[in-house]
């Protein structure tokens, strides 16, 4: 790899690459020491093709989803089956990941601008702005539609099509206008453990000892031709487990113990 070699978005892959090192090294004990991440599916990391796969998961937040990722996916190219054991998988990172992030987050403060050169597609929420929902929603940006589209042709590329780290919210039509267009594999992941770990922004540990899960599903079944756009979304979210049918399955005593535990995540930086 030349010095200055850069990628698609004209970052440059050499300190892209030494800051997903530094970052993997001062995080990989956040999921294997501290806290014990569960890891399930690693064998279908190995039998993806190196392009067009998209990655739909459930989000707990703002960070620390993307990060374990970055673990896991790289964790189980070098040949790890389930586990994150020995960081020395960094070394040679997969360099074409991707994640999609809302960019008032990845604008907010040093650390997050930092942060998005490892791989952030940094988008305008058309339904949110400042953390609050607007009633009349923005333009889509085509700007965003078309560097997740540039993304998908380099590498893989992470999004949360909820938009949100609160459960059960809908997923975003977005995500499926993705789908349906790009034709990318679609892979589902669901996590729990981090919402108990971590602060909202999955910067600061709030508390060791919680066993996180990541579950990583075989790709979903879609008819790119003649599923609707309603139909992907539906797909999406079983996959995601955040269909609204999974509620009925969930004493409401955990719904308002989740509740409450948002309110005493907060953390200002």
């Amino acid at each position: 790899m030349g010095l200055l070699k850069r990628n698609p978005f004209g970052h440059i892959l050499f300190i892209k690459k030494w800051l997903i090192r530094i970052f993997g090294a001062m995080t990989h004990r956040r999921y294997r020491g501290f806290n014990e991440l569960q890891i399930e599916g690693s064998e279908i990391i190995r039998n993806l093709p190196d392009s067009n796969v998209l990655f739909i998961s459930n989000h707990q937040t703002y960070f620390a989803d993307v990060v374990a990722m970055f673990h896991v996916f790289n964790a189980s190219l070098s040949g790890r089956d389930d586990t994150i054991k020995n960081v020395c998988y960094l070394w040679q990172p997969k360099m074409n990941i991707y994640y999609v992030a809302a960019k008032e987050t990845m604008q907010a403060g040093l650390l997050p601008r930092i942060m998005a050169y490892a791989g952030a597609i940094s988008v305008e929420r058309t339904w949110r702005a400042k953390g609050i929902d607007v009633e009349q929603k923005k333009d889509i940006n085509p700007n965003d539609t078309e560097n997740i589209k540039i993304a998908l042709a380099d590498g893989w590329v992470i999004t949360f099509p909820q938009g949100t780290t609160k459960s059960f919210k809908p997923v975003r039509k977005g995500t499926a206008h993705i789908i349906k267009q790009h034709r990318p594999i679609v892979v589902p992941i669901v996590i729990d453990g981090f919402r108990r770990s971590f602060d909202k922004k999955g910067l600061r540990m709030k508390k060791k000892g919680i066993l996180q899960s990541f579950i990583i599903k075989e790709p979903l079944d879609i008819d790119y031709d003649n599923d609707t756009i309603e139909e992907i979304v539906e797909k999406v979210e079983y996959a995601i487990e955040q269909h609204a049918s999974f509620l009925k399955v969930i004493p409401a005593e955990i719904i308002k113990e989740q509740e409450e535990l948002n309110k005493t995540r907060r953390w200002e930086y």
